[in-house]
Order: structure tokens, then C-alpha cells, then sequence
């Protein structure tokens, strides 16, 4: 059976050929039988399988579990991989949280397409449990998936046993005489999880028998709600604009819509889930604060922006980006996002005035800075300048400037200097800010 349902689990996520998957083995049961599974399976399916064991140094028998670990691999004649982390003690999360962190992030960095669990129904069961006395929303009672595709910084995740109850996992481990190590911390009751598991999970069990299947069945109605909710997101940012929202669309949604459209915008970015609380707040100050008026809202680590009717997201600490010589690059790096140099004819930047430059640096705004945009325009100051290209004055500080003998040639997000501009038929360069490129095209 549970042959079976690896099996089937394997071909849902796509696993085909040459697929390079990493067993997480901790050296318990349930990553023992997984090992083997993956082991009996990887010839049918044609995958590379190696291993790795995450050393946490929080318990005297660390060493014995890597060493185990270590020598089930020799014996199965497989690639191993030990990665040791030092957890802090102090975390502000909580020891049990930082672990986790750490190991997930010591796992993200192997060369492989997927990283393999041991996870089962009954740790969905408690997944679920603890997700939703957090308070977590749909997405968080969702609990967690039996495959997740890889990303572009991260490998994919597959838990192949997410259907199996943990007594035919145990029933497998011993018909195979396969032999695993018992944590400690597992009994734990200190830690949430351990409480879970072994007090409330068997009391709701002596009234529920079927409690643990039944949860693991509700995280995936949560699921399928997440995914609508998904879709419903997508469709409320094409109607709104697309990448750069329009805001007076977006606040004629309901606030449901509004905060389901900004949770997943966040993701998509990268970002942290605010609290409903902040996103409250935010849809308070966006709908009672006047719509010519500039707001940037933090959200924990996001910053909601409004500004000329457009709204959007970025970093709410954005990167202290650093002066930089430019000396023929095609591309130089700027936080946020980095400034590519095209060349073209009679276009942009005259190259005779790079060429003949005794200096020229990529850096940020001056005091004073003030710059003629065409022939006939007077010089503008840089507010002025912003106000026209619609530049919020908290961006201001952080716009590149291509100083060339320590005059503005070019701001990006404004435009270039009409003193440096490029004579027709003559040969230039086109510089573009990615970051406010993608915004402007949105």
C-alpha cells in the first residue's frame, strides 16, 4: 500500500527521469521508511536520489543519529549529505521555529530538483490543529501539500505519505526490518506539537476515531478554498490594471476582495502575510484619506503605496544603494533593481560624452540637483522634476542619477539631461532602471 501511494504520489508532481530528489532523512521511522520507499522506487522511475541529514546539536544524541544515518546510506550506496546549523537558544520564535528555519534554509541549498519528507495524515492532522488555534486564515489551515513544484531559489517539496497513517508507515518499518532512531524532544510536552500530538489529538480521538483522517481531509477543503481565492486574486488584479494597480478600481472592491487581492500580491513578491490588523489600517487610510494624497503604509515587511491613482507594493525597508564608476558596463546593480546601459543610434546619452568624461559615477540624488529635460526648458529642481514624472517623494532619495564630470546627466524615472542628449545619427546609450521600468510598463 504504501508502495502504492508513493508511487502515485511521484507521478502527480511530475517526477520523471533524471529528476534529482534529496530524501530529508532525519533517521526517525518516518523518514527511514521513506528513504526505502524512494530506494525501491527510483528505477521504475528513473529519478537520482541522494540524501541529507540536518545535524541541530540540540540533543547529546546528535551524533549518533547523523552516524546512523550516514552508515543506512553506505549501506544503500547512496550520495549523503551532512549539514550541520547552530540553533539559538534565545530566538525570538521560539527553539522550535528556529529550527525548522534553519533546517529548511540548510535544505534549500543542495544542487536537487525536490526535497523529500516524511510527513503523514496525522502530522496534517496537527498541522491543522495548530494552524488553526493561531488564528490562521484559509491558506494557513490549508495545512501542508504532498507536492509544492520547485521555484526559482528553492527546490520543490514532495511528502509522498501525506495520504498514510503513521500505523501503516510503523507496520512498514518493521516488516522491512528497517531499523530508525527515537528523538527525545518528540516527547516533549513543552513544545506545542509534542502537546498536540500526544494529549489533545487522543482525547478527541476517544469521541472522534476517525478525528485524524477527518482533519487531514478538512486541510484539503481548505485548500481548494485557498485556490479559488487564488483565482478570484488574479482576476481582481487584471480588472484592476494589472501589475500597477489602479487605485480607484481596487477600493471599489469589497474589503474581503481588497485584503484577499493584497495577501496575494505579497506572496507573489515574496513577502510575509501582514496581520489582519495592519491590513485593516490600510484599508482604512486608502479608502478615508483623499485620493490626491501620497500613502505609503507599512505591512510589516511590505509597504502598501498609493500615489496619482496607482497603487502598488515594495520593500518597506528598501536597500541603501552604493555609488558606482561606470566604465563601459552593459549593466550596473542598484537597489533596488539595476541600471542596464543599451546602445542605440541618436538616442539617449551622447557616447562622446561618456567617452570624453573624466568621471562618471551611478549615484544617488545631490542637494541642489537641478536639470534641464529639453531644449528651451528651463533647469527644475528635483521636486519639480519628480511631480511631473510622478515620483512619490519617498522614492526620491533612492533614484539613480549618472553624474558625468559630477553633472546629472540622467535620473531614472525622470529622463535625460538635454545637455548630454545624443545628436541624431550619432551613436549613444539608452539607460533604463529596471525597477522603474517594470513599474512604468505595468
Amino acid at each position: 500500500m504504501l508502495l502504492q501511494a508513493a508511487a502515485r504520489a511521484l507521478t502527480a508532481a511530475g517526477v520523471g527521469p533524471g529528476a534529482r530528489l534529496c530524501c530529508a532523512l532525519s533517521g526517525g521511522v518516518d523518514s527511514v521508511v521513506v528513504l526505502d520507499l524512494l530506494h525501491a522506487l527510483a528505477p521504475r522511475h528513473g529519478f537520482l536520489l541522494q540524501v541529507a541529514h540536518v545535524h541541530h546539536g540540540l540533543s547529546p544524541n546528535a551524533d549518533a543519529w547523523a552516524q546512523a544515518c550516514e552508515a543506512r546510506c553506505a549501506q544503500l550506496q547512496l550520495p549523503f549529505s551532512l549539514l550541520q546549523v547552530v540553533v539559538p537558544r534565545d530566538d525570538a520564535e521560539g527553539l522550535e521555529a528556529a529550527a525548522r528555519r534553519l533546517r529548511h534554509a540548510a535544505l534549500d541549498s543542495l544542487a536537487c530538483d525536490w526535497l523529500v519528507f516524511g510527513h503523514h495524515q496525522n502530522d496534517q492532522a496537527e498541522t491543522l490543529l495548530f494552524r488553526l488555534l493561531r488564528g490562521s486564515g484559509v491558506r494557513g489551515a490549508a495545512a501542508m501539500l504532498a507536492f509544492e513544484p520547485p521555484g526559482p531559489a528553492r527546490p520543490g517539496r514532495l511528502r509522498p505519505l501525506l495520504d498514510c497513517d503513521r500505523t501503516a508507515i510503523e507496520t512498514w518499518a518493521r516488516k522491512r526490518s528497517l531499523n530508525w532512531v527515537e528523538d527525545e524532544s518528540n516527547i516533549a510536552l513543552d513544545f506545542t506539537r509534542n502537546h498536540l500530538r500526544h494529549r489533545v489529538l487522543p482525547i478527541i480521538g476517544e469521541r472522534f476515531p476517525a478525528a485524524v483522517p477527518a482533519l487531514a481531509r478538512a486541510a484539503g477543503h481548505f485548500r481548494e478554498a485557498s485556490d479559488l481565492l487564488d483565482a478570484l486574486a488574479v482576476l481582481d488584479q487584471s480588472a484592476c490594471g494589472g501589475r500597477l494597480l489602479q487605485r480607484d478600481r481596487v477600493l471599489a472592491l469589497s474589503d474581503a476582495r481588497v485584503a484577499n487581492l493584497l495577501r496575494w500580491l505579497a506572496r507573489q513578491h515574496g513577502f510575509r502575510a501582514p496581520s489582519r490588523a495592519r491590513l485593516d489600517e490600510a484599508l482604512r487610510q486608502l479608502r478615508s484619506v483623499c485620493a490626491s494624497h501620497p500613502l505609503r503604509l507599512a505591512l510589516g515587511d511590505m509597504a502598501c503605496c498609493a500615489y496619482r491613482g496607482r497603487l502598488w507594493l515594495e520593500p518597506a525597508a528598501a536597500g541603501s544603494p552604493q555609488p558606482r564608476r561606470w566604465s563601459g558596463e552593459d549593466t550596473l546593480e542598484w537597489a533596488p533593481g539595476s541600471v542596464s546601459f543599451q546602445p542605440a543610434l541618436g538616442q539617449g546619452i551622447a557616447r562622446a560624452a561618456l567617452d570624453g568624461a573624466a568621471v562618471v559615477m551611478l549615484a544617488q540624488v545631490r542637494p541642489g540637483l537641478r536639470m534641464r529635460l529639453g531644449g528651451g526648458r528651463a533647469r527644475r529642481s528635483l521636486r519639480k522634476l519628480c511631480q511631473e514624472a510622478g515620483i512619490p517623494a519617498w522614492m526620491r532619495e533612492r533614484l539613480p542619477v549618472l553624474w558625468i564630470n559630477d553633472e546629472p546627466a540622467w535620473i531614472g524615472g525622470i529622463g535625460l539631461a538635454a545637455d548630454f542628449a545624443c545628436p541624431v545619427e550619432h551613436a549613444g546609450l539608452v539607460p533604463q532602471w529596471q525597477e522603474w521600468q517594470a513599474r512604468s510598463d505595468a
